[in-house]
Formats: C-alpha cells, sequence, structure tokens
C-alpha cells in the first residue's frame, strides 16, 4: 500500500542519519572519558580502544532506542510541517493508523535492541570489569610508563622511571617518593631491576639515596646505598568470585531472585519494554500546527525520553533496595506509559477528526437539528 511504503521509508531514511549522528558524539565522548582514565592509570593505554569498543557496545541499546524514537517525531513531524499529515487525514486515515507502518519499520531494531540488552550486556561489563581488574592487579612497576609519573595501587607511593626495558624488567633512573604516617622519603637510583624472593617481588636499587623527613620533629636523614631492595606488591590476576548484577546473565539473574539482581532485571526488561512505548508516544507528540516554525514537539519528545529513562533508573533502584516488588512496580511505570500514549493517540485522533473536510457542517447541522 501507497501509505505504508511512505511512511516505512521515511521511517528508515530518519533512523539511519539520526543512528549515526548519535553514535558520532556518544563515542566521541566515550573516547574522551576513556583516554582520561588511561592517563590517570585507570586502564592500560593499550586497552583504550578494546574498552571503548565494550562501552560503545554497552551504550547501543540506548542509542538504537532513542534514534528510533527521534525518527518518528522527526519524520511525522515533517509531514505535519509539509501538510502531508492534512491530505493523509482528508483521505479518512487517523493517526492510530501510522502504527502499524511504525511498527513494522521497528521489529528489527527492537529485537536488536532486545538481544543486546538480555546477551551482550552483561558480557560487555563482564569483559570491561576483567580488563579494568587485570590492570588494577598487576604490579607496581609493570604499570609504569618511562617518562610518566605513576602512583601505586595503595596511594603511598610515587614512581619515576626515565627508560625501562620490558623484556628483562630492568629501569633505568629511577625516583620513588614514599609517604607513610608521618615520614616522607625519596628514593633515587641509576637502575633496578625486580627479583623474586619465595612469595615476594623485590624492586632492587643500585647506586642511589635515600633522603627521609620525619614529619613529627622535622628531622632528615640522608643516606647513600649501593644496593637498596623495595618490597613491589604481585596480585595474581583472579576473576572476582561475586560478580555484580550488570555482569551476571539474565537467566542467572532469574534463577538467583535477589534485590539486587531483581533491580538489573528491571533495568533490562524496562528498557526493552520503554522502547516500544516510545514509539507509541512519540507518533503522538509528533503533532504540529505547520503554521508555526518552531519544533516544540521535539523538545517535548526528548524531554519526555529523559523523564522516562530517569524513572527506570529510579525503579531499578527501588528494587534493589528491596522497596517495591519487581512485577507490579513495572506494571505501575510500563502499563501506565502504554496507556497514556494510547490516549494521547486517541486525543489526538479525537481533536483530528473535527478538523476534517465536513466535520464542522455535520456539527453545524447536528445543532440546527437540536434547535
Amino acid at each position: 500500500m501507497l501509505f505504508d511504503s511512505t511512511v516505512r521509508a521515511e521511517l528508515a531514511r530518519s533512523f539511519g542519519a539520526t543512528l549515526v549522528v548519535i553514535l558520532t558524539i556518544v563515542i566521541t565522548m566515550l573516547l574522551i572519558r576513556t583516554l582520561g582514565q588511561a592517563a590517570g592509570g585507570v586502564v592500560a593505554p593499550e586497552d583504550v580502544v578494546l574498552l571503548l569498543g565494550y562501552t560503545s557496545l554497552g551504550f547501543l541499546p540506548m542509542m538504537m532506542a532513542l534514534s528510533l524514537f527521534i525518527a518518528v517525531v522527526v519524520s511525522l513531524g515533517r509531514m505535519y510541517r509539509d501538510s502531508e499529515m492534512v491530505i493523509w487525514f482528508a483521505s479518512g486515515v487517523g493517526l492510530g493508523r501510522f502504527v502499524r507502518p511504525v511498527l513494522r519499520t521497528a521489529w528489527p531494531v527492537l529485537l536488536v535492541v532486545g538481544l543486546l540488552l538480555l546477551l551482550v550486556w552483561p558480557w560487555v561489563n563482564q569483559s570491561s570489569s576483567e580488563l579494568r581488574s587485570r590492570y588494577e592487579q598487576r604490579s607496581d612497576l609493570s604499570r609504569i610508563a618511562p617518562g610518566v609519573f605513576q602512583t601505586s595501587r595503595d596511594g603511598s607511593r610515587v614512581f619515576f622511571v626515565d627508560r625501562a626495558s620490558q623484556a628483562d624488567v630492568a629501569a633505568h633512573q629511577i625516583f620513588i617518593l614514599t609517604r607513610q604516617d608521618k615520614q616522607e622519603s625519596v628514593t633515587s637510583a641509576r637502575s633496578g631491576h625486580l627479583r623474586v624472593d619465595g612469595q615476594d617481588r623485590l624492586l632492587l636499587l643500585s647506586q642511589g639515596q635515600r633522603n627521609t623527613i620525619d614529619g613529627s620533629d622535622g628531622s632528615r636523614t640522608l643516606a647513600s646505598f649501593a644496593q637498596y631492595s623495595v618490597v613491589v606488591d604481585e596480585h595474581a590476576v583472579r576473576q572476582a568470585e561475586a560478580r555484580p548484577p550488570k555482569a551476571m546473565t539474565t537467566l542467572a539473574l532469574l534463577v538467583d531472585a535477589t534485590a539486587r539482581n531483581q533491580g538489573e532485571l528491571a533495568w533490562r526488561f524496562g528498557m526493552l519494554l520503554a522502547s516500544g512505548n516510545l514509539l507509541l508516544l512519540g507518533i503522538g507528540l509528533s503533532a504540529s500546527q505547520p503554521r508555526r516554525p518552531s519544533n516544540w514537539n521535539l523538545l517535548f519528545a526528548l524531554l519526555a525520553f529523559i523523564a522516562y529513562f530517569n524513572l527506570i533508573n529510579l525503579s531499578q533502584a527501588w528494587v534493589a533496595a528491596g522497596r517495591y516488588n519487581l512485577l507490579p512496580l513495572m506494571l505501575c511505570l510500563h502499563g501506565g506509559a502504554f496507556a497514556l500514549a494510547w490516549l494521547l493517540l486517541w486525543w489526538r485522533d479525537h481533536a483530528v477528526a473535527l478538523q476534517r473536510p465536513g466535520a464542522a457542517g455535520r456539527v453545524r447541522a447536528g445543532a440546527g437539528a437540536t434547535a
């Protein structure tokens, strides 16, 4: 049918363009944040691209849902401004008739969003957590980059190495600042290397000096050394036994129905249900006056998306805290949004029906008959 094909083609073009723009903006912001984390020593510099891919894949369901919502509002809003809606309404097509072509266009996207939320989302969070923990559990010396000041895991030491060799774990021109209790010491050495002593790893420094300042009485101690050893903690990379709920599979969350796990289920299923409800809301929110150049309907639609998204996060926190049960809360939130969307469509349809050709004449004829 001409009507269905026209609406579907318009939605497909608008969805593709919107998704490209949103992907570009979000990936740029995530890249800046990931580079800042790498510069701050939170993640390994060589894992920046991989972590960016994991993070972008985790945000992809929200970006696709938002792109689909904006595509519906923009496409139907353009039809209102170009008076195409007047032609469809005059032909007897109501606003509720747009639901079918919109759903036929959006169901593959909703299917991808569901797969990403239920299957890919936990895998992405688990992989990102393993990357971060693997870097955090490395030894202090192995985290050092030549020419960069690096802080230890506990924050008590600052390292600086002029040159380093990864082959034999040797370093040259070493600077170590240590703060413990009220003492502060500065150690410098020409070279150093690692040595394993039982379960401890020692950093052996050669040809250097150590300057210690006692903060309690202000005394200073300067000592030169030919050999000096510093204990460097080395923790084996291991997978945490208790994974957070967002890193657990959906099946595992359903089996272990704790409050925190149900909160994560409220977020996953809530985002999926919200993606469908936003389509219906977008159809009702796209109505605008052709004579008004402003596009306030898009602004109201974005505010509605932000409010809905915040309510999903709030429902997750409420369920995780045990304040409300999962099913009643999801029924109230998403069922209420579904009812509101259909109520808005019904109101728009009846408002348009009064503006169709012949409607005013029928109203006047009815008034005359009553008189």
